[in-house]
């Protein structure tokens, strides 16, 4: 009997992971490392202050909430392939499709520069 039990809690508990896997996927979530490695290069860019952190963890949240992270990773794939040289670069840089998914994560990046990086009100 306890065998039974302990099977119905196994069973249980896989599907309550599976329904917090679900849910993590619908709400665009991009897995820590791809955020802490977004965050990173954005204070590259912008300084490595507080301040800095605190905008660009704020602009991959907002980017992650607007475009599904599949499409993030694709963009910037596209957008590593077209710093290439080659045959293969320029394949990258006169696809029209890809296009559309570069055009969809600039979109995406300009929301955020808007909801993170407006000048504070002091």
């Amino acid at each position: 009997m306890n065998r039974m039990l302990v099977k119905a809690a196994v069973i249980a508990g896989l599907g309550l992971a599976a329904g917090l896997t679900a849910a993590r996927a619908d709400d665009n979530d991009y897995p820590t490392e791809a955020r802490a490695d977004y965050v990173f290069g954005c204070m590259a860019a912008n300084g490595q202050t507080r301040e800095a952190l605190t905008k660009c963890a704020c602009s991959i949240d907002a980017i992650a909430a607007i475009l599904p992270y599949d499409r993030y990773v694709q963009a910037s794939t596209i957008l590593g392939m077209r710093q290439g040289i080659g045959q293969r670069a320029n394949e990258f840089r006169s696809t029209k499709m890809f296009d559309d998914k570069i055009a969809e994560l600039r979109r995406a990046q300009a929301e955020a520069e808007i909801r993170c990086y407006r000048p504070t009100a002091n």
